[in-house]
């Protein structure tokens, strides 16, 4: 149900009638997964012919599946799909976007891979194969499963303004080979900010305040969130105009080689934790003032 969120945020007023503190959470942009050939999986994964290419070095494998026979096989193949999700993913072409450079979270339905096939009279695996490599191999597909179903933002803007919603709700940790959500903090100041085209603007207070005193309060640690005498001096100093994402890439640096999804970010001039700079222009310095916290934190008297 594309509107079960609203019954949702209802039901948290209601409660707060009742006597509950009932805080909802939400994301601040679509929420699902990214298709790559670097990510834990993508539609193609399961087919004989590419499978085995498995071995290969990825540059290796680019090479492999650009080659026209090899490609043949490939779609040529058909097997019947051992996770549902594989299913899922090859019946909703539809809902699958090449993410691009520059980066687009909020994707029109004529940039879905199904209509792409469409205007260039193809069929839609041979469009998602070919998509996949691009960036020498490394492009990555947006496969919104939540947050999305009208096709825009406008429900997450509502959201946004929901006296009762909380912004968070990511996933990266336990899936960080197919989801890379750490970033939504960023696409806050860029795209709800500065960039959105298809729909209205978020303030730039708004948006920091979300983020900051906001999710302070909401979790007890009252001594932070606001620039004034006596609280915790956490500040981030941006460049507004050159806030943005990259296209994620896939390190293998987890344990036994274990990979994850990371996003890095323009536009930070600075990282201050407890008042010393910890980053500087994306680098860390090598200052870690951070500390465990135990509990809640009052606001300094």
């Amino acid at each position: 149900d594309p509107n079960l969120w609203r019954e949702i945020m209802d039901e948290s007023q209601q409660a707060l009638a009742d006597g509950a503190d009932l805080y909802p959470q939400i994301a601040g942009r679509p929420f699902g997964m990214l298709i790559g050939h670097q990510c834990d999986y993508h539609p193609f994964r399961e087919r004989p012919s590419y499978e085995a290419l498995m071995s290969l070095p990825f540059e290796e494998r680019v090479v492999e599946l650009r080659r026209p026979e090899v490609r043949e096989a490939i779609l040529s193949e058909k097997v019947e799909h051992a996770d549902p999700m594989a299913a899922y993913i090859m019946s909703s072409f539809g809902k699958l976007f090449p993410l691009g450079e520059p980066l687009d979270y909020e994707p029109t339905p004529e940039q879905s891979i199904a209509a792409i096939a469409e205007r260039e009279g193809r069929s839609p695996e041979e469009v998602l194969y070919d998509r996949m490599l691009d960036q020498d191999g490394r492009e990555l597909i947006l496969f919104p499963l939540l947050n999305y179903s009208d096709g825009n933002c406008d429900p997450i803007y509502e959201m946004i303004h929901h006296p009762r919603a909380a912004l968070g709700l990511g996933d990266g940790g336990a899936h960080c080979g197919i989801i890379c959500d750490a970033s939504i903090t960023t696409f806050m100041l860029s795209h709800w900010v500065r960039d959105r085209k298809r729909g209205p603007k978020i303030p730039v207070e708004l948006a920091v305040r979300r983020m900051t005193r906001d999710t302070a309060e909401l979790y007890g640690l009252c001594d932070r969130g606001l620039l004034k005498p006596g609280y915790k001096a956490d500040v981030n100093i941006i460049d507004l105009d050159q806030v943005s994402l990259h296209l994620p890439t896939m390190q293998f640096d987890l344990p036994a080689g274990g990979r994850r999804l990371l996003q890095r970010a323009d536009g930070y001039r600075y990282t201050i934790v407890s008042g010393q700079v910890t980053m500087e222009d994306g680098e860390p310095t090598g200052a870690l003032p951070g500390g465990l916290i135990r509990g809640e934190r009052s606001a300094p008297a």
